[in-house]
């Protein structure tokens, strides 16, 4: 699977009471599909998941692979403790049409999660997982940090096909990214225009390829008399294949263009969340490789991912969802709503922001 650009870290939205509510997550996953991100990731820090139960986790699970669009790559976060609450996570998002699944690294047992036992752990998992693994690092909430040297071992296996590292540091994403230079390349399936496959585009296709067998015409049936309405032929999906070798994966929007200046190919974003289209314009400068503009869009970034993302965390990127057309709502407990001082900075620091 191709990861590149930007893609969104959704947040799990909760009603007043505590309950999910379902209903406003979908429509903020709709209206992802209506900006130039790359894909969403579902059941990340950002969507609260270690709140959840297993049952909610699977109901958040099927309600976005429903409502996303079929052309955004769709990422669930299974990570679990332990080896068989990850793979039973990740068997239900390769069930619900996701294309790969982000798995954070186990850290309760801090102490004995030595490099054999991570490296076993994330072997283990690949091994069983029906969908390419991504692995992810997040030290500010793990205080872990998933060893340079293990990443670059298991860059080696068939079914890891990248990392999603979050401690904010642009040196670890360059030494991350020498790190895995010798990795097996892979061949990915990607659109004409080198945009991802996704799962539920060839669902679709399939589908839909099924239908117009289902209605054809037969000529017995042109001899009936019958008033008949003539089948329509869907177009497949059309695919070329493109060679690419692990994929490092930034987490810090701050640190988001230099990032991409070392290597990282894309960026998984809680401020995405609530301006997602300003995040993508930093990589399509980019990419367009126009330095004056991408500085530029970078620079009116960094304030409100150092003080809303990173410093509010859950409550402020949930009051800045509210701000920019996205449905926010309650962080669930024991984490609190931002006081009115704090809603008053996060007003200020996306005067400039609308997305």
């Amino acid at each position: 699977m191709l990861l590149e650009g930007i893609f969104t870290a959704a947040t799990t939205c909760f009603a007043a009471d505590g309950k999910l509510f379902l209903h406003k997550f979908e429509r903020n996953i709709e209206r992802y599909a209506r900006t130039a991100i790359s894909g969403i990731v579902v059941l990340g820090s950002t969507g609260e998941a270690v709140m959840l139960s297993d049952g909610e986790s699977r109901d958040v699970l099927k309600a976005a692979s429903n409502a996303a669009a079929p052309d955004k790559v769709l990422i669930a976060g299974v990570g679990q403790e332990s080896l068989v609450e990850t793979l039973r996570l990740a068997e239900y998002a390769a069930e619900h049409g996701y294309d790969a699944v982000l798995v954070r690294t186990p850290h309760f047992y801090r102490p004995q999660m030595r490099a054999a036992e991570m490296s076993n752990f994330y072997r283990m998992v690949a091994d069983r997982s029906a969908l390419p693994v991504l692995l992810y690092s997040i030290p500010s909430f793990t205080l872990y940090d998933l060893p340079v040297e293990v990443v670059g071992e298991l860059a080696h296996h068939p079914n890891i096909i990248g990392i999603k590292d979050s401690s904010g540091k642009v040196e670890r994403i360059q030494a991350l990214v020498d790190a895995t230079k010798d990795a097996p390349k892979r061949n990915v399936t990607v659109t004409p225009t080198f945009m991802p496959v996704t799962s539920r585009m060839t669902t679709a296709d399939a589908e839909a390829s099924a239908m117009t067998s289902a209605n054809f015409i037969s000529l017995n049936q042109l001899g009936t008399g019958d008033p008949l309405l003539p089948a329509m032929a869907v177009p497949a999906v059309k695919t070329r294949t493109k060679e690419i070798g692990f994929q490092v994966i930034g987490g810090s929007a701050h640190t988001m263009l230099s990032s991409f200046h070392v290597g990282a190919t894309g960026a998984v974003l809680a401020l995405a969340a609530f301006a997602p289209q300003s995040c993508a314009e930093v990589y399509m400068a980019f990419k367009d490789r126009d330095a004056i503009l991408e500085k530029e869009k970078q620079e009116r970034l960094v304030n409100a991912s150092t003080r809303i993302c990173a410093a509010m965390g859950i409550p402020g990127i949930k009051y800045a969802c509210d701000l920019n057309g996205y449905y926010g709502g309650v962080p669930r407990l024991p984490l609190m709503p931002l006081t009115a001082p704090e809603q008053q900075e996060v007003e200020a620091l996306l005067a400039s922001i609308r997305s």
